[in-house]
This record gives structure tokens, C-alpha cells and sequence, in this order.
């Protein structure tokens, strides 16, 4: 944010103040003490076993100007007094980012089941090569992470990127609420999460939200090829801005496709941009996966639709590096290996996403390794799910399955069904075990669970037996 008297931070999050009036804050937000820097606001969060009120005499040792608390602390800086912190901290980052839309400010929020933050980061890219672009690091999506986000806007941010979770309807409408997105993308309609929200049409319901909170002058970028999808266009009045990795879709008032597709051995795809009115580009994308030609392509649309040109998105899709950790992350070791670090979540259409990518990595003479965990809160059907996955991995020609956690005896069956070995390990430490006797330089190795597994450190085990290089 930008450097604002502590009487101006109290009315933007609707705080009562004690202190100095006059103290000037700014400009970063943190509810981590350990970030806490010289001039930032401190937020004081409370948590599931810690309460941030207890750090807040740390926040101000490190140099935060002042606080953001629900009782009075006996520190010697201003306090913000708030009934509820988070509710402050989102009022705090509405009130920001109100007065740079004024200025200017143009914001995207992203949804969707699986490859919100590949996208995310793929948008980022895009604008951020055209104007000062704030984002969140990694997967910020949450009621948190969007206001914490949103609170990094300044007077001369031009763009701000805002990645939206859910976990029940109304989810994304409140986070919209915090930002006012000018463009809503949605990328897809899938199965994560579905214990919780019972039905895909209630997830549709949910992501939904997002371009219903778009105004008229507004610009929804729906996926064509996912049905769920498409039909969202009947719930806004903004303008449609459709994509498809297929062929140019046949609904929309901006149209933006992908023709002539290739890989290469890195499954690294490179495609020609094309839009309406013969405009034709060229992109070579550093990301790893054919699901990202589907998020280059949103990230293109939403980049067009804010008038960028083609070309232009084209430069900044093909210099994007991978920004996030744990997402088909591609590190060769010295003798050869490679691995296929794609473990910060998982849910069924993100495991055949990955799978199919590690079928196409592979090398002569070598094997194709898959460490699969469970993927979480998948509710009744998550047993049927796992099979499904194992299946996959079968057909897809995957030499050896190691499975880990509660349905990795069904994962396995299934997997063994279509020809693969499979076996069940007890946990990442016997997974890390297993592999370490097995592979071979020649082989590739993906490692793919849902955050609560914790398998990035199978994929860290096996790049610490030697030097490594990222692919």
C-alpha cells in the first residue's frame, strides 16, 4: 500500500485508533512477524493453535509502525482496534484497492477447480511485462491470502492479479467483494473439493460467482471446451471472452484459440496464438504440461480483453518462467534422473493432467515412476476416484506406481489391473526408501499427492542423492 498516515489506515479498515494520528504506515501488510520490516502494519490474526496478538510485541521489535489488534497491547506504537482482525484486514484491503481503481487500477480474478495458480502466475507474467503487476505468491487464494494480496496495491500498481479459492458457495462471491474484478477467468469445472460441496453443479454454482460480480463493462474469459463452463456466460452481463485449446470457439464477443500444437521432450509446448480477425502470434511456453496450453491461452484472453496486444502476450507467455513451487516442476540430476516435482495438491483432474504429461517424458531405455498419494476431501466417491487415477496410470503405460495413504490399495489394483507394478508404502519416508533402491539415470519420476501428504519431500529426497539442475 501506499505510505498512509495510521488515521487513514483506522478509517480504511473501519479501526478505532489509539495513538499517534500521524504515524505514517507503509507499505507492506503482514500477519507474519517474522515479515514484519520497518514502517509495515501488523495484523494480528488469531489461528487454529497460536494467536497473532502474542507476536505482536515481535512485529514492532522488527520495525511495524503499528498494529491492527482486537484488544489493547501495552506496545508503544499506534493500535488499530478492530471487533474481528480478519474482518479489519479485508476492510483494509477493499478501502486499497477502491483507491487505486480510482487511479487506474485493473484487477483479474482467476477461479476454477485445478490450475488456478499456474494460470495465475501465467497472468502475472502477461501484465506484469505491460505495468506494475501485484500477485500472489504461490496459492494465496484464500480469505486471507486475497486481502493480504490485495493490500500490496499502490498508486502506481496498474494491475492486480487475484487468485480465488472455495470451499462452499458464497466463497468467491466474498473475495470478489474484497477486489471488484474488471475481468473474471474461470479455467474449469472439476472434482476438487467435492466432499464438501456435494455435486460438480454446486462447484459450477461457486466458481460461478466470479462473473456474476463482474459489471457490464466487464470481461468474463470462460473456458468453451468445459460445459460448465461455457454456460456461465448466461449468468453475467459482462462481455465473453472465450478460449479453447481445440479450435477457435464458436461463442464470444472476443474469441482465442491454439493451433498447431507441439511438445517437446520436455513436454514443454509451443503453439500459434490466434485470435479473431486473422491476428496470429507464435508462443513457446517454459512451463511443462499440455494442460498449460489451456492457461496460457486464458491468461492470453485476459490479457487481450484489458488491450494488450497479441504480440505482445505472446513475448511475455513464452519468457514465463515457472513462478510457484511443487507444480510440474522439472529438476534433472546429474546422472540423469528426472523428476516431476508436481506436489503441492491434487485432485482427479490434476492427477490426469500430470499423468499424461509424465507419459510423455519418456526417455529410451528408462521407466516411468509414478509416487501417487491420496487426493483429498473427494467424499463418497473419493475410493471410485483413486481407482480411476491407478487405471490411468496403467493405461498410460506407467512402469511403477508407488502408492501412499488411505485409498493407495485401490489406487494400486487398479494400476496392476491395466499392467502396471504396483506397490503400497506405508508413507513418503518408505516412498523415499523404495525409490532410492530402484531407479536409474534413464527413468522419470513424478510425485503427485494432495498438501496434507507432503510428498515434495520424496521428489527433495531423490534430487539430495546429487547435483541437480532445474529442466
Amino acid at each position: 500500500m501506499d505510505n498512509l498516515t495510521a488515521a487513514q489506515v483506522a478509517e480504511l479498515a473501519g479501526a478505532r485508533l489509539a495513538g499517534d494520528p500521524t504515524t505514517m504506515i507503509g507499505p507492506k501488510v503482514v500477519t507474519d512477524s517474522r515479515q514484519a520490516e520497518p514502517g509495515s502494519l501488523f495484523v494480528a490474526l488469531p489461528g487454529e493453535r497460536v494467536d497473532g496478538h502474542d507476536f505482536a510485541t515481535t512485529a514492532v521489535e522488527r520495525g511495524a509502525a503499528a498494529v491492527l489488534v482486537t484488544r489493547p497491547l501495552e506496545l508503544a506504537v499506534p493500535q488499530l482496534l478492530v471487533p474481528d482482525a480478519l474482518a479489519g484486514l479485508t476492510a483494509l484491503a477493499g478501502g486499497l484497492v477502491a483507491r487505486a481503481k480510482a487511479g487506474g487500477l485493473r484487477v483479474v480474478g482467476i477461479t476454477g477447480s485445478s490450475g488456478k495458480t499456474s494460470t495465475k502466475d501465467l497472468v502475472a507474467a502477461v501484465l506484469g511485462a505491460a505495468g506494475p503487476t501485484v500477485a500472489p505468491v504461490g496459492s494465496f487464494n484464500n480469505e486471507v491470502g486475497v486481502p493480504l494480496t490485495a493490500a500490496g496495491v499502490d498508486a502506481g500498481t496498474r494491475y492486480l492479479v487475484s487468485e480465488m479459492g472455495a470451499r462452499a458457495v458464497g466463497d468467491v462471491a466474498a473475495l470478489c467483494r474484497i477486489t471488484s474484478p474488471d475481468v473474471g477467468v474461470v479455467i474449469n469445472v472439476g472434482h476438487a473439493h467435492l466432499g464438501e460441496f456435494g455435486s460438480v453443479a454446486a462447484i459450477a454454482r461457486a466458481k460461478g460467482e466470479l462473473v456474476e460480480a463482474l459489471d457490464v463493462n466487464g470481461w468474463a474469459v470462460l473456458n468453451a471446451e468445459d460445459p460448465n463452463v461455457a454456460a456461465m456466460a448466461a449468468r453475467t452481463g459482462a462481455r465473453i471472452a472465450s478460449f479453447g485449446v481445440a479450435g477457435r470457439p464458436e461463442h464470444g464477443d472476443l474469441r482465442v484459440w491454439a493451433e498447431g500444437i507441439q511438445a517437446d521432450s520436455r513436454q514443454r509446448h509451443r503453439f500459434r496464438l490466434r485470435t479473431d480477425g486473422g491476428v496470429e502470434a507464435p508462443v513457446a511456453l517454459r512451463v511443462a504440461g499440455a494442460h498449460q496450453v489451456g492457461n496460457a491461452l486464458a491468461a492470453a484472453a485476459a490479457g487481450i480483453a484489458l488491450g494488450l496486444e497479441a504480440a505482445a502476450v505472446a513475448a511475455a507467455l513464452s519468457a514465463a518462467e515457472p513462478a510457484s513451487r511443487w507444480r510440474m516442476e522439472l529438476a534433472e540430476r546429474a546422472d540423469g534422473l528426472l523428476v516431476v516435482n508436481d506436489a503441492y495438491n491434487a485432485n482427479p483432474d490434476s492427477m490426469a493432467a500430470a499423468l499424461r504429461s509424465l507419459a510423455g517424458l519418456r526417455r529410451p531405455g528408462g521407466r516411468l515412476i509414478a509416487v501417487l498419494g491420496d487426493m483429498l476431501e473427494l467424499g463418497p466417491q473419493a475410493a471410485d476416484e483413486h481407482r480411476k487415477v491407478g487405471d490411468l496410470a496403467g493405461s498410460l503405460g506407467v512402469d511403477l506406481v508407488l502408492a501412499v495413504g488411505d485409498f493407495a490399495p485401490e489406487l494400486a489394483a487398479a494400476a496392476r489391473a491395466q499392467g502396471s507394478e504396483a506397490v503400497v508404502v506405508a508413507d513418503r519416508a518408505a516412498a523415499a526408501e523404495q525409490l532410492r533402491a530402484v531407479v536409474s539415470p534413464a527413468d522419470v519420476v513424478l510425485v503427485k499427492a494432495s498438501r496434507g501428504l507432503a510428498l515434495e519431500s520424496v521428489a527433495e529426497h531423490l534430487l539430495a542423492e546429487g547435483d541437480h539442475r532445474w529442466a
